[in-house]
């Protein structure tokens, strides 16, 4: 079963926010933390955001191929 991309990008949603609601209390807290931390680079690397080592991969936009749009006036 493969996962779309639609779904990792709500993922990677849901942990950010529950990343930027959360509170650390004790070690458990602490572990869950660098659980969710760990849980998004792995979610980002997935969705082609990052290279492994967790360098940002930088991606420019496709151009489009063919003549220019004549400019409306």
């Amino acid at each position: 079963m493969t996962i779309t991309e639609r779904s990792l990008e709500t993922l990677i949603d849901l942990v950010e926010i529950k990343l930027s609601c959360f509170e650390v209390y004790d070690r458990d807290d602490a572990r869950e933390l660098a659980n969710l931390k760990n849980c998004l680079k792995e979610l980002n690397v997935l969705a082609g955001r990052q290279e492994q080592n967790g360098n940002p991969v930088v991606r420019f936009p496709a151009r489009s191929r063919g003549r220019p749009r004549a400019a409306a006036v």
